[in-house]
């Protein structure tokens, strides 16, 4: 048994086997076959070893001779490998002793001997490691070629185990088979982890090396609660997760007779509990939670795993599918924030060296003002099905504003002379995460209809730290004082312009952060669906005054260990079971 921690990222708990995926998003089956089939998956070894063998014969003569060196030396070791008469031998013995398939034992047994290079202390046979996972894959493609499964097409429950996902392909998992996510790579509030919490899949993520650990059906326990994985639990192990299970099932079946009672704290001040979603089919989730509508509608779906960019109509369904679902509802459409690690960097001739803080998000629509104007054409068409308010993404100063208005004002022009209908009372507001907006935030609610507080980015930005980067991800807390500070003043500046305030960001999602949200002012809150009951149980079992007290002694603290340690002990208090 081994236990490797990294950092929740989804909550809950999955007892299941491993699949291991690569890069190129190999589904590495286990499958028996009949003892007479055997010598036909032996001989399927021995034929991809003599393809990759000539594959790389060939890749070296087409190599330019001024450049080979190091190359060359790639392929030698490579060559030598595949060569090596013990190394098949040991994975067609295999094949015969336990009547597995060609593709199981080429990954199990090449996982082993990587897994003893990575712990080799010497530099050049550690290293070899990376030899050994390329020569996998490249075993994997002679020997799946058309056969090859993605992830998208299983059949029983499974952990995908792997180096890192996309937000993507996390948002084309089957979550009948998916059961939880365990990755080496990311953060708190990486992408893939946001899309993990809206789908409701276990996650534990920055697990460093743990993929190396791994061979495709070993036994996990993914805990997305305390952020810890467990490789091949024993009996006791087993039995105490299965406990857990059947707890916090009895959790959710509690917090489901709650779905219809607002969420009001015990002396009757009512917060607004909203839900995040990515997809137009989340919205349902949203309601069957007890939301009280959306508050951050993510629109760059549509623009993810395309050619060609969407059209003014395949906007507007999705916008009316929302707006509809929700039932009269209130609905918060985010314009498009494409740049950073969505999109655009894949079309670009040469990526931007640091997107974060390149050309993303309003900056690039306002620069894109064709496929701006092509949004907010649909949002505001589709405004007259429901209440819907817009919102710009990483609002840095007024000018932006302005202009991103200036052009919402235009389109509205346009959709006038062209006789088409929408609404005129539109709201339109915009988020607040970055350090530079929260310090102007008194100017800003001048001219914006309503503030919504984007945590994550708000985070990253004010303590320099790369979300997504597991290096550093300890480092990354919204809970740090100086990110607490700035949320505090951004409440206040909306407060006395009497615009409303919410927070959108993963931080909303939290548990142990409600009562100090509550007692910084914030009276809205945007979460990803699942957490919505949790939230709505913890509010409903403390009044303002209790959470005011919380955060006068949060903001009397100088350590953001301090302040997690005290929140969290606040919240087990009220809801042991979350914890």
């Amino acid at each position: 048994m081994e236990i490797k921690k990294g950092i929740a990222a989804s909550p809950g708990i999955c007892i299941s086997e491993a699949l291991v995926i690569d890069s190129e998003e190999y589904r590495i089956p286990r499958r028996s076959v009949k003892p007479s089939q055997r010598m036909g998956e032996i001989l399927r070894v021995r034929n991809a070893f003599r393809d990759a063998t000539a594959e790389l014969i060939e890749l070296e003569a087409a190599q330019d001779p001024s450049r080979a060196g190091k190359i060359k030396d790639i392929f030698a070791v490579h060559l030598r490998f595949l060569k090596d008469r013990s190394l098949r031998k040991e994975i067609t013995d295999l094949v015969y002793a336990k009547s597995v398939a060609a593709e199981f034992a080429v990954s199990t047994v090449l996982r082993k001997i990587a897994t003893h290079f990575s712990s080799v202390k010497d530099a050049y046979i550690s290293e070899r490691a990376a030899d050994i996972y390329d020569i996998e894959r490249r075993l994997l493609r002679h020997l799946l070629g058309e056969r090859r499964e993605d992830v998208n097409h299983l059949s029983q429950e499974v952990a995908i185990v792997t180096r890192e996902l996309s937000p993507t392909q996390t948002a084309g998992f089957d979550k009948r088979f998916i059961r939880g996510i365990a990755t080496d790579a990311g953060g708190r509030t990486s992408h893939t982890a946001i899309v993990a919490r809206s789908m409701g899949i276990p996650a534990v993520v920055a697990l460093e090396d743990f993929v190396e650990l791994v061979r495709p059906g070993d036994p996990v326990i993914i805990d997305g609660n305390r952020g810890i994985v467990i490789l091949d639990p024993n009996e006791e192990t087993l039995s105490e997760y299965r406990r857990h299970l059947v707890e916090f099932s009895a959790l959710e079946d509690r917090l489901g007779t709650i779905r219809e009672k607002p969420a009001e704290t015990r002396d009757g001040v009512r917060v607004t509990l909203l839900g995040n979603i990515e997809f137009p089919d989340e919205s349902h989730v949203v309601i069957d939670k007890g939301g009280d509508g959306i508050g951050l509608y993510r629109t760059e779906f549509l623009y993810l795993n395309r050619e060609n960019d969407p059209t003014e109509e395949e906007h507007y369904e999705a916008y009316a599918e929302v707006i509809q679902a929700c039932q009269g509802k209130p609905v918060t459409l985010r314009t498009v924030d494409l740049g950073a690690d969505k999109h655009t960097q894949n079309r670009r001739f040469a990526p931007e060296p640091n997107p974060f803080l390149g050309l993303r998000s309003i900056r690039y629509c306002l620069q894109n003002i064709r496929m701006f104007k092509t949004q907010l054409r649909a949002v505001l068409r589709a405004s007259t099905l429901g209440p819907i308010k817009v919102m710009f993404p990483l609002i840095t100063n007024l000018q932006e504003l302005r202009q991103a208005k200036l052009i919402f004002r235009d389109v509205m022009e346009d959709l006038h002379e062209e006789g088409l209908a929408y609404a005129k009372d539109v709201q339109v507001g915009i988020m607040i995460e970055t350090p530079s907006a929260a310090l102007v935030a008194s100017a800003l609610a001048r001219e914006a209809d309503f503030f919504s507080i984007g945590t994550n980015d708000l985070t990253q930005y004010t303590l320099a730290v790369d979300r997504g980067n597991e290096l550093v991800s300890t480092l990354y807390s919204p809970v740090e004082p100086s990110v607490l500070r700035l949320i505090r003043s951004v409440v206040q500046d909306a407060h006395r312009h009497q615009i409303a305030v919410g927070v959108c960001g993963e931080m909303a999602s939290e548990p142990e952060y409600v009562m100090l949200l509550l007692g910084l002012g914030i009276r809205t809150l945007s979460m990803t669906p699942p957490m919505i009951p949790e939230i709505k149980q913890i509010i409903r079992s403390v009044t303002t005054e209790d959470c005011n007290r919380v955060a006068r002694k949060v903001l009397a603290m100088d350590s953001e260990r301090q302040i997690t340690s005290f929140l969290r002990s606040r919240a087990r208090a009220i809801m042991p079971e979350a914890f």
